[in-house]
Parts: C-alpha cells; structure tokens; sequence
C-alpha cells in the first residue's frame, strides 16, 4: 500500500497495520538469528569432526555432537515452517484488513459526497425560503399598516354607527310599542267548546304593523276596529323574529343608554313565553325557543365580547311585586320561608332607586341565566281556570353594565371627570297578566292577588294617559311598580312595550283592553333620551 493511501487511512487502522509490520519485523529478525546460530553450529561441527579425525577417542563425541546437529537442524525447520505459516497468515489478515480498509474508506467518500450534495441543496432551500420571508416580511408590514389603516376608520366609522343607531331610534320613538298575537291553542279550542262559545278567531295582523279586531255586540253588526303599532307579530313568527326587533336596543345599552322592555297583557297571552321562553325546563334547552330575557344578555355579552378597548362589568338584581309589595329575589331568607321585602328611595336627583337591593356579579352569560333561574323558581304563581302556571307578581330583572371610558375619552367638560366609569341599565319586565275575576275563577288568596295586579296595571295605564294628556301631575306612586317604573316609563331610558293578545272570541274585552293601553303608549311624547356617557352621575 502507498504511503498516501496509509496517511488516508484512519488512525485505527494505521495503528494496526505499524503493529502486524512491527510482529513480522521481530519474526525476520528472530529467523536471521537462527541462521547465524546455524552457522555457528556449522563451524562447531566442522571443529568437531577435525577433532574426530584427529582422535578416535571422540569419536562418540562427534555422533553425540551429529545426533545434536540433526536435532537442532529439525528444530530449526519446524520453527521456520511455523514461522513461515505466521507470516502467510498475517500477510492473508493484513490483505483482508487493507481491502476492509479500502471499501470503508469508499463508503466513507461516497456517504461524504451524498452530504455535501444534500447540504448544497439544503442550503438552496434555505435561500429560497429566506428570499421567501422576506418577502412575506415586507407583506406583513404592509398589512399591519393598512390593519392600521383600518381600524382607525373603523373606529370613525363605529361612532357614525352609533350616532345614526341612536337617531334611528330615536326617530322610531322613544317608547315604542309591538303588538304580538298568539296562536289559538288546541286547549283553548277545546275550552271553548265545552263551554258552548265560538272559537273564532276575531284578532288578525294585516300587515307588520295593523291589527284588526273584530267585535261584535248583541243586535249590533260587527265593527272592525284597527290599531296601528310600530311592529305586529303574527301566531306564526318565531322567537329568534321578536328578538330581532329587539336586538338594536340592546346595542343601546353599551351605547350609553338605559334601555327597558316589557310584556303586557291579559293572563295567559303569552307574556312569560315571549320573555323567558317554554315552562318546562327541557323544553327551554332548545334554543329556538327562548325569549327576550335570556337572548337579551346573551346578544349584550355579545357585544361586550366585541369592544375588547373598553372595560365592562355586568350585575344581575331580580325584584318582583307581588301585592303592591318590593321582594328581592336573590336575597332568600330561609327562616321566614320568603325573599326579603325591599322599598323605594327617591334620590337627590329625584330618581327612584332600591336600597340594600341585591346585585350579583355576572362575567359570563351563564351567571346570569343561573340567577334568573333562581329567581324565577322563588316567583309567586297560582293556577287558574285560563292559566295553570299564572304569574301572580311583577317580575323585573335588571342588568347593570358599569362601562370605563376608553382611553383619553371625556364625560364631561371637566378634567377630574374623566374616564369616569358610566352606568346604565337594562330592563326586562314580565308584568303579571290582568284577568277578569269571573272568567278565571279565583277566590280567596288568588282573589286577593288578582286585584293587586289589576290595580297596579290600571296605575300603569293612569300614568301613559297622564304622559299622553301632558299632565302637570303624573300619578307614578298609586303603585310600587309605576314608582319602581318611573325613570322607565317617563324618564330618560328608550322604552319598548311589547303587547301580548289572545286572538279567541272569548277574550275579546280583554284584547281590546290591551290594545287600548298600547294606543296610549304610542301618543306619549317624551324629551329626547339621554346619553349616561354624557351624564355625570347615576343612581341605581
């Protein structure tokens, strides 16, 4: 092997070959002795046989000294046969291990020329994708820019939004009022015909906003009276169709405005229905069928969810008016068996406000439809002959969004108030349902809770014909509910009166009773609603 080709080699195999060349060295050494040791014996033997010529006598001497020569010469050749076999086998191994050497050597070159190849073209890649995310770079920073870009007009175009919402509704009108029909149930039908009277249907929309209905008095023929409402709902229309109507005023809320909501109407016309959704716990799984109560926070979560630049915090407080009488709802006491009684304050604004009501803290929009739940199981209800689960109270569930100003925003022109956080609230009523003692057959206790209920909604209808007629005196304290109502009703928040009507003959007189109290609704004039973000303070 060449010298160049052993420099190649690695230094295990170097080693290896010094120490097999190293062995055959001593071997040939070793053999060079024994040559001169034979040689040696050659000229002893010579002497030896010039001293048996010489003598007789040494003559077994000289046998002696053939018999040791015969013996060292066999010696010697089986030493050189051995030694000769050594070397041809070190010469096969060192043949083997050079040819060992030669092929790891070219798998070594070859594997060193596939990585080299692979680094070449891995280094192309990395190139390519370096030239790649420069280029996405320089388009990252072009979308940040015009990201930039947009979210300035979109925050211009979002107070434009709010501006033209608010003046929509406003123009709309501060209190409006929808109408919505429910269907003639088959248990109605049937009612009806066991006891001997038409179920017609006398109550029909003509259009989104027209109802007619249809009455007819003894030796009389029948008049059809028409009622004119900013929405009308047929039997038909959906839930998910009502909070559509709804849905804008919600947005109100986060827009600095208090917003309240009701349901009015006979028992039995589908007020509960419209505002929580189905009695039954299953049927209120189905979300289809839900009301405005739990849509209205869940749409008001919503929206928070989506103003991510403002800091917004919800409380829940449920009271209800049961027999012209403040229970709170979320405050339970377990030894009277009954909820705490509550009582109006009148603040030095001259707003009505609750004391010691309680509010809980809702981050999500499961806190809130647990506490309604809750309050809503502790809610006064009786069977009558038109309802079996009839609500005997006023419901109001109320949500407080307390709003921090954004950053650098002002709520007034003085500079210790700003960033102040504002308050607003949002309104849900279930009023308890008027009902004609004789059709519903109540007696003692329910007697007893119908009256308080017809008193305080006729309180109610004394207070939008004193708002429509321009009184100098409204007569908001001839019941706690109008008191509680008050800022509602003739104050500073934007109201929606949601009429709920049976569409039978037999509830003719309480339909009408129902329309008549929208029609006033509709002609009350109110000054324009305030902003809370422009409004220093406000009480709860």
């Amino acid at each position: 092997m060449s010298a160049v080709t052993i420099i190649n080699m690695p230094l295990v195999y170097q080693e290896k070959m010094k120490q097999l060349e190293h062995k055959l060295q001593v071997k040939e050494e070793n053999i060079i002795v024994l040559k001169t040791e034979n040689a040696i014996l050659h000229l002893k033997l010579a002497e030896c046989m010039t001293q048996t010529l010489k003598s007789n006598e040494g003559y077994a001497q000289i046998s002696e000294i053939y018999n040791q020569k015969k013996n060292v010469h066999q010696i010697i050749s089986d030493t050189l046969i051995q030694v000769s076999l050594a070397m041809q086998g070190l010469k096969l191994n060192l043949g083997l291990l050079r040819s060992f050497v030669v092929d790891h050597l070219e798998n070594i070159q070859n594997r060193l020329k596939e990585q080299f190849q692979l680094l070449l073209n891995n280094a192309k890649i990395i190139q390519h994708s370096n030239q790649r995310l420069q280029g996405m770079t320089e388009k990252v920073l072009m979308l940040e820019r015009s990201l930039r870009e947009v979210n300035e007009k979109y925050n211009t175009e979002k107070e434009r939004r709010k501006i033209m919402h608010n003046n929509l509704i406003e123009l709309k009108g501060n209190i409006r009022v929808h109408c919505r029909i429910r269907p003639c149930l088959p248990i109605n039908r049937q009612k009806l015909l066991n006891q001997q009277e038409s179920s017609t249907v006398v109550t029909f929309a003509l259009d989104d906003e027209t109802v007619s209905l249809k009455c007819k008095r003894p030796g009389q023929p029948a008049v059809d009276k028409i009622f004119h409402f900013e929405r009308v709902f047929k039997p038909n229309e959906s839930q998910s169709a009502v909070f559509e109507e709804v849905r804008p005023l919600i947005t109100s809320v986060l827009d600095g405005y208090n917003v309240c909501i009701m349901a009015y109407g006979q028992t039995g016309s589908g007020k509960t229905y419209t505002m929580m959704g189905p009695h039954s716990e299953c049927e209120r799984e189905n979300h289809t069928e839900l009301g405005i109560i739990p849509r209205a926070a869940e749409e008001l979560f919503r929206l928070i969810l989506e103003k991510p630049e403002e800091s917004h915090s919800v409380e829940v407080s449920i009271l209800e008016v049961y027999n012209n009488d403040l229970y709170d709802l979320l405050a339970y006491d377990s030894h009277a068996g009954l909820c705490l009684k509550r009582d109006i304050v009148i603040g030095k604004d001259g707003k009505s406000y609750v004391p010691s009501l309680t509010h809980k803290h809702a981050a999500y929009i499961e806190d809130v439809l647990d506490l309604v739940k809750k309050g809503l199981q502790l809610r006064v209800k009786h069977s009558t002959l038109i309802h079996a689960n009839s609500s005997r109270s006023h419901l109001v569930v109320t949500l407080t969004v307390t709003t921090s100003a954004k950053s650098g925003e002002t709520v007034d022109t003085f500079n210790s108030q700003k960033h102040k956080p504002i308050k607003t609230k949002l309104q849900l009523v279930d009023l308890a349902g008027s009902e004609c003692v004789g059709m519903s057959g109540v007696q003692g206790v329910a007697l007893r809770e119908a009256s308080f209920i017809n008193r305080s909604l006729s309180a109610l209808s004394d207070v939008l014909g004193a708002l429509a007629e321009h009184r100098t005196h409204i007569p908001y304290r001839n019941s706690k509910l109008t008191h509680l109502l008050q800022d509602s009703i003739g104050g500073d928040a934007k109201l929606l009166v949601m009429l709920c009507i049976s569409p039978c003959q037999k509830f003719t007189t309480e339909t009408l009773q129902t329309l008549g109290f929208g029609t006033r609704a509709c002609q009350v004039s109110r000054v324009p609603v305030k902003n809370m973000k422009h409004t220093l303070k406000m009480h709860y």
